[in-house]
């Protein structure tokens, strides 16, 4: 009997049909639909919803992320209480703003979150990255104006406020991302 013939009854479909040819035809079919669902997700324009802020609600994601300037460091955090790393202060602020956004979880995903924007352009709002031109980025903050970024740096440390000229941070890779 070829293998045709042996995956696919002759006759009329009807319930059981495929299942009376042996187990052969239903695991196959098994395979292929979990096999389907193990794909990734389509890479997008960086996550889930690419925003459109306003110049009044990026005032308001700054105010917001100034606000937490002091909260404790910790890896993984995504709350005052619990303390915050860099990516999650930054779902935080904007999840939380006069008009919420929910920002993709990690550095890596928010490296290609919104549109890319020349340091001419940047505003109160947008995202630094850090290490962008890496192959992957490394560190986020939100720029607050005046040069400056609010950013959770490092275990031990806290959210604090620091210049894009500093010793330390002028010499890294950035680029800005506005959501």
């Amino acid at each position: 009997m070829p293998p045709r013939d042996r995956c696919l009854p002759a006759g009329p479909p009807g319930r059981g049909r495929l299942f009376a040819a042996g187990p052969l035809p239903a695991l196959l079919l098994a395979a292929v639909l979990l096999l389907s669902a193990c794909g990734t997700a389509p890479k997008g324009p960086g996550g889930p919803v690419a925003s459109r802020l306003g110049p009044e609600a990026a005032r308001d994601v700054a105010m917001h992320a100034l606000g937490l300037v002091g909260t404790p460091y910790r890896y993984g955090g995504n709350t005052p209480e619990g303390g915050f790393d860099c990516s999650g202060l930054i779902g935080y602020v904007y999840r939380h703003g006069s008009t919420p956004v929910l920002a993709p979880r990690t550095v890596a995903m928010l490296g290609d979150w919104g549109q890319q924007v020349s340091g001419e352009a940047l505003r109160t709002g947008d995202l630094v990255i850090f290490g962008a031109r890496a192959a992957a980025p490394t560190h986020a903050g939100i720029y607050v104006g005046e040069g400056r970024f609010v950013h959770a740096p490092s275990t031990g440390g806290v959210v604090r406020m620091d210049r894009l000229d500093g010793p330390y941070w002028s010499r890294q890779q950035v680029s800005f991302r506005r959501p």
